[in-house]
């Protein structure tokens, strides 16, 4: 069952104000994610506090995506940035 990933006008926005090598890895990362949203690689976990309704995935040590869950198969990425996300 294959995915269905939708983005914010927010992650848009996030992503254009990001470095190219970064915006290249996160797209590798992504086709990662849709294959398998939980792949070892990308270290998904659900968030805490107040954005408890959240996961994040890595996109490198410093990079992380944080995105939602709508449904099983369809998910809404909201950020992407490094850990200042999380503030």
């Amino acid at each position: 069952m294959a995915i269905k990933v939708f983005v914010t006008k927010h992650f848009e926005k996030s992503f254009q104000r990001l470095p190219q090598r970064i915006k290249k890895l996160a797209v590798k990362k992504d086709n990662f994610f849709r294959k398998d949203i939980f792949s070892p690689s990308l270290k998904t976990h659900r968030l805490k506090g107040k954005l408890k309704e959240f996961y994040s995935y890595r996109i490198n040590q410093e990079y992380r995506l944080v995105f939602k869950m709508s449904q099983k198969d369809i998910v809404i990425y909201h950020d992407i940035g490094t850990h200042q996300l999380y503030r």
